[in-house]
């Protein structure tokens, strides 16, 4: 067998060509960024990222960068590192150094994972290269994070120390802002705009401009500060003098160059806008706008906290205010008010309450009724304040009964029980007032005597005067029938028997009123009638008592029989009659309409003539109320009790009656009368 030859395997070893670092990262970019995101999610043992990662956006230029470095040599890193945005993202998401550590040490990881699959050897020094660029990218990277953090935290102390003396929020902001431009330099002006209504004014500003500045307006989503709000989001302008976005003049008067600017939120709430301005640079560093954000983010943090303050002093305020008002009212409040705990003792009461218990005020803290109240009204008290605890339902109109010991005699009061609660419903105790109502009562007690007396003297009255004017009746009748009378003497005749029947009416109006207001009720004795027979008599008969005026009668259907009382269907007939002829033009008629309707026989007496006063029909049927024409001399036409006892016998019968009045159609009372009258006891109140 023959051996190799040594010399033509070297020879081949030197020939073969070697891969180059740089060439690799070039080419392998995409697969170098799946395999990072991977080992970062492996790391995080499968859970989602809070934060996205932020080398996704900057692994093309970092991979790029590498390259160059492998090529040329780490030294050409120093300045290119000046520009890249990984820690100041990192930074300004709040992650801390040990986090980027991480990261960087997982992309290393995967660049060599991806450098050992390969099957051609390195070019020698490329793998040095490539790890001393590495090194020096996450030194630079390391040291950048450090300074940036320390010099973040330095601001932000000293803008802690500018909120000490608690100044007003203008103040604090214009503080922030000036710690801002003390820590960065190329910034020659800043401000804040805070949201109000629908668009962004200028509250706080430093540096060049702040007189014209300050109270600037921007509309929400007009120029770069109002896209800023209404995106939320942030903004950048290379020159602010001569970029039409920019809407606040002073800003473009002050010849201003970088302008750059962030929406203010507290959670999801926009809060405002705040930006700074250069007029020597067109663009701010990573560090400055890392900064600015900090200083963004205390600025929001202290605005909300300065509007919470605010509302909360505006609450307390309007608290004080309303509870000052509150105890005025219960203080002066010529009624007895109190508040008792779940424990039914006292926590407050006010003057006018505890005179009426005879105890001082300061002696009702902390104890229960019954040490504080009088004997008789204990019972009913804490029966009703147990109550008001037991169900949480108020107990309203409890009558409490006592000596009076200011104007003698038995004195009365009305109490109200409530439940106080708290906004979410919690029962807190039991509210209390008491009112006086002795002078009512008394005053009610004395006025109720006065009814009765002159509902019982009406009785008697009516009762008494029957005899006499049936003399005069009768002698009426006697003198109408003799012969002999001149006109003149017949026509007195007459006058003597229209006035004693309308006398008569009254007299039987009197009567019923008595009867139906005394207990007795309007007394009735139904029986089988025809509704047209009775009603053509009634008719006839006041035809007689009023010749010259035309009674007419119509009928509609031919089944008009029922049950009712004869005389008291006559009598409502008659009132309402005679009520159509004082009120009707006196040459027009009065018609009766009686109609079959099924169950019911309705009867209508219509008239014409000016229709009642609106403020009449409420209480038209009540007994005693004005007329609506008055008789010469001012006096009334009667004493208002026709329609009343008209609207009670109707009720007795289980029937209703209304009325309808207007210019055109004149005046319709319609009285429905069922054909079997209901039991009595079944009759509506």
């Amino acid at each position: 067998m023959q051996e190799p030859d040594s010399r033509s395997t070297k020879e081949s070893e030197g020939s073969e060509a070697r891969l180059s670092v740089a060439a690799f990262l070039r080419a392998h970019r995409e697969a170098l960024l799946g395999d990072w995101q991977q080992a970062v999610l492996e790391h995080l043992e499968g859970r989602v990222p809070a934060r996205d990662p932020w080398l996704i956006d900057h692994l093309p230029e970092l991979l790029s960068t590498l390259a160059d470095a492998v090529d040329a040599g780490p030294e050409t890193l120093d300045e290119r590192l000046l520009q890249l945005a990984h820690a100041a993202a990192r930074l300004d998401q709040g992650f801390d150094l040990g986090e980027v550590a991480q990261e960087y040490a997982l992309l290393r990881r995967c660049i060599h994972r991806r450098l050992e699959d390969q099957e051609q050897r390195l070019r020698p020094g490329d793998l040095t290269r490539l790890e001393e660029a590495l090194d020096r990218v996450v030194t630079r990277t390391m040291k950048f994070f450090w300074e940036m953090k320390q010099r973040t935290l330095q601001t932000l102390d000293r803008m802690a120390e500018a909120t000490l003396d608690d100044p007003d929020m203008e103040t604090l902001l214009e503080r922030l802002l000036t710690r801002l431009m003390e820590a960065t330099l190329t910034v020659d002006a800043a401000a804040v705009m805070l949201l109000e209504d629908d668009g962004l004014v200028v509250r706080a500003a430093v540096g060049l401009g702040t007189g014209e500045v300050k109270g600037q307006r921007v509309p929400m989503g007009r120029g770069v500060t109002g896209q800023a709000a209404l995106l939320r989001q942030p903004f950048f302008v290379r020159s602010a003098a001569t970029d039409p976005r920019v809407l606040l003049e002073p800003l473009r008067q002050q010849d201003l160059r970088a302008l750059y600017g962030v929406p203010l939120l507290e959670g999801e709430r926009l809060l405002g806008v705040a930006y700074m301005g250069s007029r020597t640079a067109f663009t701010f560093s990573d560090a400055d706008t890392l900064l600015f954000h900090a200083v963004a983010q205390r600025a929001s943090a202290h605005i909300a906290q300065a509007e919470l303050h605010a509302r909360e002093h505006e609450a307390r305020r309007e608290a004080e205010r309303s509870l000052a008002q509150l105890d005025s009212l219960v203080d002066s409040a010529p009624v007895g008010v109190a508040f008792l705990d779940t424990q039914l003792r006292y926590l407050r009461v006010n003057d006018v309450l505890a005179n009426l218990n005879r105890k001082p005020l300061e002696a009702h803290q902390g104890h229960v009724p019954g040490e504080m109240i009088r004997d008789g009204a204990v019972e009913p008290i804490e029966h009703a304040l147990r109550r008001v605890l037991e169900t949480g339902q108020p107990v309203q109109d409890v009558l409490l009964e006592g000596p009076d010991a200011r104007r003698g005699g038995s004195g009365y009061w009305r109490a109200d029980y409530f439940p106080v609660r708290t906004t979410d419903g919690a029962l807190l105790g039991v509210g209390c007032t008491v009112v006086d109502v002795t002078d009512f009562k008394r005053a009610e007690a004395a006025l109720q005597q006065a009814i009765d007396f002159r509902e019982e003297l009406l009785a008697v009255l009516g009762h008494d005067l029957r005899n006499p004017l049936h003399a005069v009746n009768a002698s009426a009748f006697m003198l109408g029938r003799s012969d002999g009378l001149d006109p003149t003497s017949r026509r007195a005749v007459d006058r003597i028997r229209k006035s004693s029947a309308r006398m008569g009416r009254m007299i039987n109006d009197i009567l019923d009123f008595a009867s139906s207001r005394l207990g007795g009720g309007i007394p009735m004795k139904a029986q089988r009638m025809n509704m047209t027979e009775l009603c053509q008599g009634a008719l006839e008969e006041l035809q007689v008592t009023y010749p010259e005026r035309p009674l007419s009668l119509r009928v509609q259907g031919g089944d008009l029989e029922g049950h009712w009382d004869p005389d008291r269907v006559a009598q409502v007939l008659g009132n309402l009659v005679v009520n159509a002829l004082q009120h009707a033009r006196n040459d027009t008629p009065v018609t009766t309409t009686l109609t079959d309707e099924g169950a019911d026989v309705v009867m209508r007496v219509h008239n014409e003539g000016d229709p009642i006063p609106e403020d009449l029909l409420p209480r038209l049927f009540d007994p005693f109320k004005a007329s609506r024409i008055p008789e010469e001399g001012g006096k009334q036409r009667s004493l208002g009790l026709g329609l009343y006892i008209v609207h009670e016998i109707v009720q007795v019968h289980g029937g209703s009656v209304h009325v309808e009045s207007d210019l055109e159609r004149g005046t319709t009372f319609t009285v429905r009368w069922p054909r079997v009258p209901p039991p009595r006891g079944l009759l509506p109140p």
